[in-house]
């Protein structure tokens, strides 16, 4: 392949990569309609927590993570990771790998598990609204523990 003809191949690759994003969206598209809604509007939610707060598929599922400056840190340790979400069998989910930094008295976050991680589960859209409060609430006071 000629020099030319490859950055032409690159260049056409990169121009059909979608955005972490347009993957988001293209997830919950797929999604049954129903909870299609509920997970637009807790995505919503998360966003607009904090201008920092990123999204993207991992895990098969939407995610949220921290976008801005950090410390070095082991990739393992899932530092930046705020929310996962998990949609199996149609529940909602949200699970924080790093929850248990969280001071959270609500209960809101349960689980007592060794890697720290702590989990919400919503019932329906009106589950999500009740909860908006206080689930940005708690975004921000993750992002106020980043070691940055």
């Amino acid at each position: 392949m000629s020099s030319f003809a490859h950055t032409n191949y690159i260049m056409k690759a990169k121009s059909t990569q979608i955005s972490d994003q347009e993957q988001v969206s293209q997830h919950i598209q797929k999604l049954e309609p129903a909870l299609a809604v509920i997970i637009e509007v807790l995505r919503q939610i998360i966003l607009s927590a904090d201008k920092e707060v990123g999204e993207r598929i991992k895990w098969n599922n939407p995610s949220f993570y921290y976008t801005g400056e950090m410390k070095p840190f082991d990739p393992k340790e899932y530092k930046r990771d705020i929310i996962v979400m998990n949609l199996f069998k149609g529940r909602i989910m949200l699970v924080f790998p790093s929850g248990a930094k969280i001071s959270e008295k609500s209960g809101l976050l349960e689980g007592d598990y060794t890697d720290g991680r702590r989990t919400m589960v919503l019932k329906d859209l009106d589950d999500v609204l009740a909860k908006q409060k206080q689930l940005q609430h708690l975004i921000r006071a993750w992002i106020k523990l980043v070691d940055q």
